[in-house]
Order: C-alpha cells, then sequence, then structure tokens
C-alpha cells in the first residue's frame, strides 16, 4: 500500500483536551474514504493511546466510560450511535495466526463505517501494510501535554 500522504499535528495539555481533540480526530479518519478504517495507535505506556479511544467512543455515541484498555483482553468492541468500534491491543500477540485467531481481518470486512483502532499495530507488517491511518502520541514538556501526529491515506 501506498504511505501515507497526508499528516496533522495536534496537542492537548490535558485528558478532557485530549477527550475534545478526540472530535476532530474521528473526523479526520471518517472522511479517509470509504470502507472500514484500520488505524494503528502508537505511543509509549501512558501517553494516552486509551485516552483517545475514549474520546473516539465518545464522538460516536457510546458512553467513554465504557472503554478500558484491552491489554488482557485483546479486543473490546463498542456499540455507538455512528459507526461500530473496535479497539485492539497486539502487544501479546506474537504472529499474524494469532491475528487471524482474534478475528481482526474479519472485523475489518464487517462495516462499511467501522473504526478499528489498533494498539501495537506496528509490531505487524501485515497490520501496516492495510492501516489507513496512523496515530502517534507522544509526551509533550510537561505532565499533561500530549503531542499527536495523525497521519492517513
Amino acid at each position: 500500500m501506498t504511505p501515507y500522504t497526508r499528516e496533522k499535528r495536534l496537542r492537548t495539555r490535558s485528558v478532557a483536551g485530549t477527550h475534545a481533540l478526540a472530535e476532530t480526530i474521528t473526523e479526520i479518519l471518517r472522511s479517509t474514504g470509504k470502507g472500514p478504517r484500520l488505524v494503528i495507535l502508537t505511543g509509549e505506556l501512558g501517553t494516552g493511546k486509551t485516552t483517545l479511544v475514549q474520546g473516539i467512543a465518545a464522538t460516536l455515541g457510546a458512553s467513554q466510560d465504557d472503554v478500558s484498555s484491552p491489554t488482557f483482553t485483546l479486543l473490546h468492541e463498542y456499540p455507538t450511535t455512528k459507526a461500530p468500534l473496535a479497539h485492539l491491543d497486539l502487544y501479546r500477540l506474537e504472529s499474524d495466526r494469532e491475528l487471524e485467531g482474534i478475528g481482526l481481518w474479519d472485523l475489518a470486512s464487517r462495516s462499511e463505517d467501522s473504526l478499528i483502532l489498533v494498539e501495537w499495530g506496528e509490531r505487524f507488517p501485515s497490520v501496516v501494510e492495510r492501516a489507513d491511518a496512523e496515530i502517534t502520541i507522544s509526551h509533550g514538556e510537561n505532565d499533561t501535554e500530549r503531542l499527536f501526529l495523525v497521519r492517513w491515506r
């Protein structure tokens, strides 16, 4: 697949700011074309990947209070009013066969308007190849500031 062709840099200074920024990011992701959107979330532990997913879930009409990290369950699906939302954490997986076992590719074929957010997806070339976008989150100048690099095709 071709490399990412567009990017946007964003910054927040609080959890509430990240939740609010999620609306802009959701709009970007949903505008990337037709079909399900597979998005890789990258960043060190504690940078706010799950916090961003909470904001995206709220933007799509789900309760952000229901969103938690799928580190141990690998996959969470959230009922929303606007589009199906799935959140995966691939940290504990080691092979493409395991990806198939959790149904990642089935998720990607369920609904044209679904959004699939994948933590640690950069570890798998098959995920990188199929990704429509990537969001990199990093720590800013202080404990609460976060920097976002959103890249999409």
